[in-house]
């Protein structure tokens, strides 16, 4: 369960972009994550995807990501290069190890996901290094709920199967580029409210007309897994993180 990327918003230059740039001189810094996944008792996978794009708005939001806070020069240098997350997974003692190391642990109904401040693509901690980036994937055992419009939906393309590690790290993408496109007081309102969003699998005429509404889309870079190409749209909330672009009607 794994995922190693870049991705760009398709709107604007950002440091998601996927072609050669002066990001790619820069030193490369990674977003670890880690879902904390039992062998008796693993989380539903929608709730596993959302807990992973909430856990990346949480370090993002953080007091000791911003200004002169203890994270804020690895979050600069991080955003400066490319931006990549990797999710890897953890269960007893390792979930226990991970746990204890600098981090945030944002819960969900079943999902556990700890995320850490950016560190370099060689620089991993033993804790985290030794960590699996393969294994058992997730499901929905049963159906998830419909998105809630109040909130921003983070919109899968129906095209691809990825697995659920590397749906995490793109859906996190599509967080991170909802972030970046709202204005200080949005984001303290989405903050306050504890980052509602839902995440779904959009239908092929869908994703044709999110793809084309001027939203935000993330675009991976094809290093694992896929080919390059859009993965997710991000489309904005009705009282939550409302984005420019044409909203695409239910």
């Amino acid at each position: 369960m794994s995922s190693d990327d870049t991705s760009q918003n398709t709107t604007s230059p950002s440091p998601f972009h996927n072609g050669p740039t002066d990001r790619d001189e820069a030193p490369q810094y990674v977003l670890p994550l880690v879902v904390h996944l039992e062998k008796t008792d693993p989380p539903a996978r929608t709730d596993a995807l959302r807990t992973a794009a909430r856990a990346v708005l949480t370090i993002l939001s953080d007091e000791r990501s911003l200004g002169e806070g203890e994270w804020a020069r690895a979050m600069r240098d991080w955003e400066d290069a490319r931006i990549r997350k990797v999710v890897r997974r953890a269960r007893g003692a390792e979930w226990r190890k991970a746990a204890a190391l600098p981090g945030i642990t944002v819960t969900g109904d079943s999902a556990e996901v700890r995320v850490y401040p950016p560190i370099p693509l060689d620089g991993w901690p033993k804790e985290l290094a030794k960590l699996q980036v393969s294994g058992t994937d997730l499901d929905d055992p049963e159906p998830p709920a419909a998105p809630d419009p109040q909130g921003p939906v983070l919109w899968l393309n129906p095209e691809l199967e990825m697995s659920a590690g590397k749906t995490m790290a793109q859906v996190g993408h599509g967080a991170q580029l909802a972030w970046w496109e709202l204005s200080d007081t949005e984001r303290k309102a989405w903050r306050e409210a504890g980052f509602p969003l839902s995440v779904a699998t959009a239908t092929p005429e869908r994703w044709r007309q999110l793809t084309t509404s001027g939203l935000p889309v993330v675009r991976d870079a094809g290093f694992t897994e896929i080919a390059p190409g859009p993965t997710v749209a991000v489309e904005g909330g009705l009282r939550f993180c409302p984005l420019g672009g044409v909203r695409v009607r239910r």
